[in-house]
């Protein structure tokens, strides 16, 4: 048997220490306490609002309560410029918006989706700008403790960490919604918090501190020239701007209903919270290792163009499924691939955002960018409904307003998704060469 070449086992050890070092935990547990909120508004209250009544077209549009993800970067300079006095800059931040979103969650499940839908989207509002608070400090957290080289690993951790997030209010959540009340489940689901909450109150500030900015003027102006005035110029920075928007569009409207949608096929919502959940996870797992290694050996602009390929493919799935039906074959095979490909999509588009950031505005560079991920989850995904159903006489106000429409149904629409993920690939050639990988960044100063 030939032996195994000698130079390729230092690697897997050098890759073995750094996912399972201290750094890489906290990134997947902050991860997870991030992804929780974001799961819950976009995979539970959709089933819970469904449950009670609500149409498909009033449940899309609730995708408009993720305004605050869009427009987190403008109260961003805030949580750079002032410190709470408890538990540092980052930590403390960290403890008031994670104690808030627990008590959210816990009271938003005593109202009545169906009579009281604008009362639920101020609820649903307020978690909604709690959570993306909450990701502006964990952005900023996770972008001071790793360094340059790893970052695309970091940031697959962080993502895994985010999708198995899911599997509560996605999976346990729709669980217990078939054998307990509304209320309970909203708050069985709220404690998951607490996994934040601990994991804050036991980890330390990160140690390579960026220097906070001394006034409101400086924290809001100086990240923004900072970017604006980099090699290249504004041509440059517009171009990175649009591919960080357009390079999850296809797959950001593809998921946006992926709960009523399973639902219509004809599963159940324990089918749904007990074997999609568990088949996700496994992906993750798998997704975690397959795509925090490759990331960590070929770097973040290859695995770009690779998972940005697997990530338009995985979308046609969810078109093979609408045209199958309830086969539970061919649904385990479309989530499976799905949170391969999509999940390793979403690590390194945000190693490429983190390696982007100036670590002196880590918080406000970073809102910035994921901004714009939230935006199509936001505003694209607030017409998914309209897109599927189309408009017809009995659809009320929407007829009045904007007369008879035809629906795409679910195929069509998946197609119009995959085809929407193309021009983000385009700009992969200006904004992430193939063969071109950008030098790593010192670390900052302390001041």
């Amino acid at each position: 048997m030939t032996s195994a070449d000698p130079a390729a086992a230092p690697d897997r050890k050098t890759l073995l220490k750094a996912i399972f070092s201290k750094n890489m935990l906290i990134c997947a547990a902050n991860g997870f306490t991030a992804g929780m909120p974001l799961w819950f508004l976009y995979q539970l209250v959709p089933a819970w609002m469904r449950d009670q009544g609500v149409d498909l077209k009033t449940i899309g549009l609730f995708a408009l309560i993720g305004i605050p993800y869009t427009w987190k970067f403008l109260w961003s300079p805030l949580l750079d410029r002032y410190v709470p006095p408890f538990l540092g800059r980052r930590r403390g931040w960290m403890l008031i918006t994670q104690v808030a979103l627990f008590l959210s969650i816990a009271l938003i499940g005593h109202l009545d989706p169906a009579h009281n839908p604008l009362v639920v989207a101020y609820m649903a509002a307020a978690i909604a700008f709690f959570s993306a608070s909450q990701d502006i400090v964990l952005d900023a957290y996770r972008r001071e403790l790793l360094p340059d080289e790893e970052l695309g690993l970091g940031n697959s951790l962080y993502i895994q960490g985010y999708r198995v997030s899911s599997i509560i209010p996605g999976g346990l959540g729709l669980i217990l919604a078939d054998q307990v009340s509304w209320p309970t489940v909203h708050f069985v689901v709220a404690c998951f918090m607490f996994i934040g909450i601990l994991k804050t109150l036991l980890v330390e500030e990160a140690a390579r501190k960026a220097r906070p900015p001394k006034t409101i003027s400086e924290a809001v102006v100086e990240p923004f020239k900072e970017f604006f005035s980099r090699e290249g110029g504004i041509g440059s920075a517009l171009r990175i701007l649009a591919f960080i928007f357009l390079y999850k569009i296809g797959d950001s409207m593809a998921t946006a209903l992926v709960t009523p949608f399973y639902m219509d096929v004809g599963f159940s919502m324990t089918q749904i919270g007990s074997l999609v959940k568990a088949i996700n996870l496994i992906a993750m797992i798998v997704g975690t290792f397959v795509g925090g290694a490759i990331i960590f050996k070929i770097g973040i602009n290859r695995s770009l163009w690779i998972f940005g390929v697997v990530q338009m493919v995985s979308i046609l799935g969810f078109a093979l499924l609408s045209e199958v039906g309830d086969d539970v074959r061919v649904l385990a095979a479309v989530i499976t691939f799905e949170y391969l490909g999509v999940g390793m999509g979403s690590s390194v588009l945000v190693a490429f955002m983190a390696r982007a950031t100036n670590t002196d505005f880590t918080a406000t560079q970073f809102a910035l960018f994921s901004s714009l991920i939230a935006l199509p989850r936001t505003f694209a995904n607030a017409v998914t409904g309209f897109l599927i159903e189309g408009i017809g006489p009995d659809d009320g106000i929407y007829y009045r307003l904007f007369g008879e429409i035809g629906g795409l149904g679910y195929t069509g629409f998946f197609l119009l998704c995959t085809v929407s993920a193309i021009p983000g690939m385009i700009l992969l050639f200006w904004v992430a060469p193939w063969n071109e990988e950008p030098e790593p960044e010192s670390p900052t100063e302390e001041s």
